[in-house]
């Protein structure tokens, strides 16, 4: 497939599945706007990664997810840039672990801000764009906690079913239209995130960090391998592709088998 002509904007899109993402729209011809953390040198080597990549265009916005007004105006930027965002990914996300009883309010609160409102915000402010051109594609990335629960990561789980329950009310609300709103639920997913979680885990009970790896998978993924996010960047290109036009308010489910036990 080809999205020549096409813009795409993936938020938290420095590292991890964001920038696979990114370097999978580059691959097929679309311009891309990348936004997220890290210093100059992080942010320059994905820059690079997605030029490369691609046709060379792309553009970096520093919009902290916590600000609506600065999710504004990087969607404003990037249609300056390039006349359009024709593809958002809501991507960005941060983690928590800790019990309902003693979860910090203000992790709760930038949870809920980064991992579920910078994603109404960010589609509310491309939508107008898509619906005078009937052409777009946003794809929430959800993840198998929009679907089921686990312990101790009440603010990440409230966040991704928020995100399940936004796709389906976007997609409805734009479903005469030529613009698909589809979720990604991914299981395991080697990102920092999860990185972050494995040592963790490695630290609690005295393990190897790939035995903590493994005994990660073993508790929930039956596959007992990690998605990549080359992966999920093909399971996005397809919900852009011609073949999934008709698709739209549903979840891409790819978690090795997690939700299906």
């Amino acid at each position: 497939m080809s999205l020549t002509g096409k813009v795409a904007l993936v938020t938290g899109s420095t590292s991890g599945i964001g920038l696979g993402m990114a370097i999978n729209f580059a691959r097929l011809g679309a311009s891309v706007v990348i936004n997220g953390l890290g210093d100059d040198a992080t942010i320059d080597a994905a820059k690079k990664s997605v030029a490369e990549a691609g046709n060379g265009m792309v553009i970096y916005h520093g919009a902290n997810m916590l600000n609506a007004d600065e999710i504004t105006d990087m969607v404003a930027e990037a249609e300056k840039t390039y006349g359009a965002v024709d593809i958002l990914v809501n991507n960005a996300g941060i983690q928590h672990t800790s019990p309902v009883d003693s979860f910090p309010k203000d992790r709760w609160n930038d949870i809920i801000a980064i991992n579920l409102s910078s994603a109404f915000h960010a589609s509310q402010a491309v939508l107008p764009g898509m619906q005078a051109r009937d052409f777009g594609r946003i794809i929430n990335i959800a993840s198998v906690h929009g679907l089921v629960g686990s312990v101790e990561k009440s603010a990440y789980v409230a966040a991704k079913h928020g995100i399940i329950g936004l796709t389906k009310v976007t997609a409805l609300e734009n479903a005469s239209r030529n613009i698909t709103v589809n979720a990604i639920c991914p299981g395991w997913v080697r990102t920092p995130l999860v990185e972050a979680q494995i040592d963790a885990l490695a630290e609690k009970e005295g393990l190897a960090k790939e035995d903590a790896a493994r005994t990660l998978l073993a508790a929930k993924e039956p596959s007992l391998r990690f998605t990549t996010p080359e992966q999920l960047a093909e399971g996005a290109a397809f919900l852009c592709s011609d073949a999934a036009s008709n698709m739209t308010g549903t979840n891409l489910v790819m978690d090795g088998g997690w939700t299906a036990q």
